[in-house]
């Protein structure tokens, strides 16, 4: 599995600021976050740990295959971690899948927290779509921007 960023597209791009932000704010001993783009590139949180919790790329290929199909999010215990995976995307830009686990949970407690689960998965997806908005203001604003200096060089 390729743990390095794909050639810049926009998905890369929005994956890789997702997950400069997402990254910092989980907690040390938290879930392990993954982003998948959909050349099977990953971001993970925490690359050791990532390595440890052992998941061949088959595994995460079914998850993502899986969701694809409609079942999401998909909730599994592999080992002794409970993984939830679901959809990464906004209306615009389909950037993969987000993969959470949680190692050394068991099934019970990954669905006693079902709910607060959703909410973050849901949350994910908002800062995706708020940081996608803002690159798209962004090119906006320097498309803007030149336009207008063109127009000042052409009328002097």
């Amino acid at each position: 599995m390729d743990m390095n960023c794909s050639p810049l597209s926009s998905s890369s791009i929005l994956n890789e600021q997702v997950a400069r932000q997402l990254f910092q704010i989980l907690p040390e001993d938290g879930p392990i976050m993954v982003i998948r783009d959909r050349v099977g590139n990953c971001w993970p949180s925490d690359s050791e740990k990532f390595i440890q919790l052992k998941l061949s790329e088959s595994v995460i290929s079914d998850l993502c295959a899986r969701i694809d199909d409609g079942h999401e999010p998909v909730v599994t215990q592999i080992q002794e971690h409970s993984i939830i995976a679901t959809q990464f995307a906004t209306e615009h830009t389909d950037c993969g899948h987000i993969i959470l686990a949680f190692p050394q949970h068991t099934p019970e407690s990954t669905l006693a927290n079902g709910d607060l689960i959703e909410i973050v998965l849901n949350q994910i997806n908002l800062i995706l779509g708020l940081i996608e908005k803002n690159s798209r203001l962004m090119g906006r604003h320097n498309n803007h921007k030149k336009i207008m200096a063109r127009e000042l060089v052409h009328s002097c």
